[in-house]
């Protein structure tokens, strides 16, 4: 069982390895991006933005964006890339913005670390009446064999703090709407390899248990029939988004 204090060493790891977590991590597919802010027009805040992969996003669809992040340095790479976007710390129980200051709120990979129960009054305060809180979550497609081995070792030894199926959300937000993509990200051994080293589970290990985990992965790529040989790995994706109005 998971306790609060396992999710928290997790969340906070982010910032020792915000560089290759940029350069790893893919961004989200557009139709989920169009489907999320499908009819807004006020300010878009980021909440929970990393390195700025869906801030740099909304910003090319011409939305006012801000962004906040709990880790300096995740916010270190983002002001590097977004210069103009207002980005401040802070995190989803504790959002540094005023009441009503934006039509969209969206989390983006990020939910599952945060104190539900806390961060729904708290996203619901910085909304306006009838604003929008979206959710998004990029989730290898393992329904395909090779992909499933490849999360199990990963991720091995490790507390799965993602797979938990779909969000719950309570007042003042209305009915849950979910929507699905399917896609590929395009990674060569050594980036599928970044990927790994950009995962909470990864980070959190000492030297020897990444050693394990990078020489676990070396072999699958060199010995598994569906990637031996292959410069390009194709790395499927589902992305689940979610989104819900804020009532009153």
């Amino acid at each position: 069982m998971r306790s609060r204090h396992q999710r928290d060493l997790h969340a906070a790891s982010f910032d020792r390895a915000a560089d290759v977590y940029d350069a790893a991590r893919p961004s989200y597919p557009a139709d989920a991006e169009s489907w999320l802010t499908e009819g807004i027009e006020g300010p878009v805040l980021d909440l929970g933005a990393g390195t700025g992969k869906l801030t740099a996003a909304l910003v090319a669809r011409g939305f006012e964006v801000s962004a906040v992040d709990p880790s300096p340095e995740m916010l270190r790479v983002l002001g590097e890339r977004l210069p103009d976007v207002d980005a401040r710390e802070g995190s989803a129980e504790r959002i540094p913005f005023p009441d009503s200051a934006f039509g969209l709120v969206l989390v983006a990979q990020a939910w599952h670390w945060v104190d539900a129960e806390r961060a729904i009054p708290e996203v619901a305060r910085v909304l306006r009446p009838g604003g929008r809180l979206g959710l998004i979550w990029n989730e290898r497609d393992e329904s395909v064999g090779w992909v499933r081995e490849l999360g199990e070792l990963m991720d091995a030894g490790s507390y799965a703090f993602d797979d938990e199926g779909d969000p719950v959300l309570t007042e003042p937000f209305g009915r849950l709407e979910k929507h699905e993509t399917g896609w590929v990200q395009a990674l060569s051994h050594d980036g599928l390899l970044d990927l790994a080293r950009s995962r909470s589970y990864f980070i959190t290990k000492d030297a020897d248990g990444q050693a394990a985990v990078i020489q676990s992965l070396r072999r699958l790529l060199r010995e598994h029939p569906d990637l031996a040989g292959r410069d390009t790995i194709e790395l499927p994706y589902v992305t689940r988004s979610y989104r819900a109005a804020r009532e009153g």
